[in-house]
């Protein structure tokens, strides 16, 4: 029981974490869209590995403030989105209304939602924290259909990516020396300590959560790393030094198949 105990405070933490942030959430690049070259790098970006929506279901994990599942309705998905943050959903309410998308409060390891019922899971920025991603993995199987599609877009903010990551995250310091930008809020230590105790602690690799994906049944796993085109877009709203610790991360889409 200690197990279960420590992954629900944790849970707790990490839902009173995002809750905080809630309120900045949208004013910041790479989590909300500020253009229309961002918003089709994203449609292009799911389309290209969800597939067609064909008026199929889409559930949308640590929806947030609703950025993903506006994208999965403009594709064609009638879409569900589960997040822990009251706060969140609250937010994304308001942006979401009139559009084909249901928000709840839910937990994407356990989303009590039913088994073979959604063509589309899509997640952003949500396997770093999970405590337990090989619970969430076998979840997220569940509820697809025979022939559904994951797609999780995340990133890797411990190891620099392959390449040239190393010489990237050694300008961006440079970078930030020279803007000697205001230090980190309170949050970043609350940020820092829920990283320290997360499943990915030492750092989300894609390779490892592709292994998972595979021990879970999944098939057809793909990692792809051109998210160029996005990230061009986010960057014009960032000052240099973001730019350049950004693109010293290793961030990711990985998609992967129910088989049937």
């Amino acid at each position: 029981m200690t197990a279960l105990h420590h992954n629900l405070s944790l849970k707790d933490e990490i839902r009173d974490y995002w809750s905080m942030r809630s309120e900045t959430f949208d004013t910041m690049p790479g989590h909300e869209i500020f253009s229309d070259d961002e918003r089709r790098g994203w449609l292009e970006l799911f389309a290209r590995h969800l597939g067609d929506a064909q008026g199929g279901r889409a559930l949308d994990l640590a929806s947030g403030t609703g950025v993903i599942s506006l994208l999965l309705a403009e594709l064609g998905y009638s879409v569900t989105g589960l997040d822990l943050s009251e706060a969140m959903l609250a937010r994304a309410r308001a942006k979401t209304s009139g559009k084909p998308i249901k928000l709840y409060a839910g937990d994407a390891e356990d989303t009590f939602e039913a088994s073979d019922s959604y063509d589309v899971v899509a997640t952003r920025h949500l396997v770093w924290t999970l405590p337990d991603p090989p619970a969430a993995f076998r979840e997220w199987f569940r509820v697809l259909k025979p022939g559904g599609r994951v797609g999780i877009v995340d990133v890797d903010m411990i190891n620099p990516r392959p390449g040239n990551g190393k010489a990237l995250r050694v300008l961006a310091r440079l970078a930030r020396k020279i803007a000697n930008p205001p230090p980190p809020g309170a949050h970043a230590a609350v940020h820092n300590d829920i990283v320290s105790r997360v499943y990915f602690s030492t750092g989300c690799r894609p390779e490892e959560i592709a292994r998972l994906l595979g021990e879970t049944g999944f098939v057809d796993i793909a990692i792809d790393r051109n998210l160029r085109a996005i990230h061009r877009a986010q960057g014009r709203f960032m000052p240099l030094h973001q730019r350049l610790e950004r693109a010293s991360q290793d961030r990711f889409i990985i998609s992967a198949r129910k088989p049937g």
